[in-house]
């Protein structure tokens, strides 16, 4: 069993994290995107204090990030979680690492409740959040239109004890 070690996702991890988002957006069930966003413009969209690469022998092998649901000051605690494990490290407890640790994060820097817009078919992503003590509050049907197909969501959320 390899050591999972998490840090801080920095600008000189890009490259590395736009390969495992692009290995998200070929299963066609992680995510609306179909192209991956310049650096600036995903640096803008996700919180700074909340954004961690995980790495096994220093090779990054996913990355988990928040993004505000709402510029509002009431909602200055609520988060979306977004999760990506490169496909050769899946199955590997690298998710629930990366999970397990931003929630410890995000509870320091404020954060009460994160959540999470789960494709329906994405079981082992459910499975996982879940497991990392999400549960699941709603459901979206047809949401979104991915390559001329609906697809539809669960919202999970997860509320800090701690908060």
């Amino acid at each position: 069993m390899h050591t999972i070690k998490t840090r801080s996702l920095l600008k000189t991890d890009w490259a590395r994290v736009t390969q495992i988002y692009t290995e998200g957006i070929e299963t066609q069930i992680a995510t609306f995107e179909t192209n991956i966003p310049t650096w600036e413009k995903w640096n803008n969209k996700n919180d700074p204090t909340c954004r961690l690469v995980a790495e096994i022998n220093k090779h990054i092998v996913g990355f988990i990030a928040i993004s505000k649901i709402s510029n509002r000051n009431v909602y200055s605690g609520v988060a979306e979680v977004s999760l990506y494990v490169s496909k050769a490290n899946r199955g590997q407890k690298v998710g629930e690492t990366l999970l397990n640790e931003l929630i410890r994060v995000s509870e320091k820097k404020g954060f009460w409740t994160l959540q999470a817009n789960i494709f329906s078919q994405n079981k082992a992503s459910i499975k996982l959040f879940e497991k990392c003590g999400f549960r699941i509050v709603g459901f979206r049907e047809k949401i979104g239109k991915l390559n001329q197909n609906w697809h539809n969501n669960n919202l999970l959320e997860r509320r800090s004890k701690l908060i």
